[in-house]
């Protein structure tokens, strides 16, 4: 199953480098390296799923649930049990070209349910990637401190500053 760093992985694969948004699986060998690595075959089918997963995970942590394509991607999706000396476990059962992406979906909603409110987009409206807040006090407010934390410091001090010099 895929965790949580993972997921915040996924979701950042939209980063804004130089004022533009770039799409780090835009193209088919970044994706399906990404695929592979989570031991998936990286097909072409499973390359679109795990774009629409991203992008559906995406609007979601912004604030909007798009039901339709959620309930499309977990069609025929069924958990199964299984009892043996270990205890009880659970099997994910999905279309092979759906399966890494379900269990993105899945994380997704584990995370939000055992840590609501601390996965979100970064405090910077400029920036597009998401925290997740571990911190203690859920104060969290940007993907990094060093970039967009200070930047967005910086701004309203140079804000305040001019405020005040000027009559």
């Amino acid at each position: 199953m895929i965790d949580e760093d993972t997921l915040l992985g996924v979701l950042n694969t939209t980063p804004v480098v130089n004022g533009r948004t770039q799409d780090l699986w835009a193209d088919d060998a970044g994706v399906r390296q990404w695929a592979r690595e989570q031991g998936d075959r990286g097909d072409t089918a499973s390359l679109e799923w795990l774009r629409t997963a991203r992008d559906v995970l995406q609007t979601a942590t912004r604030g909007s649930l798009p039901e339709v394509e959620m309930r499309r991607m977990l069609a025929d999706v069924h958990q199964l049990p299984e009892v043996s000396e270990a205890g009880l476990q659970w099997h994910l059962q999905a279309p092979p070209e759906r399966m890494l992406s379900v269990e993105l979906v899945l994380t997704w909603y584990d995370v939000r349910e055992r840590r609501p409110g601390r996965l979100r987009p970064c405090g910077n409206d400029e920036c597009h990637l998401f925290l997740l807040d571990r911190s203690r006090a859920n104060t969290a407010r940007w993907c990094s401190m060093k970039t967009c934390g200070n930047r967005l410091k910086a701004r309203r001090h140079q804000e305040r500053a001019r405020r005040t010099a000027t009559p």
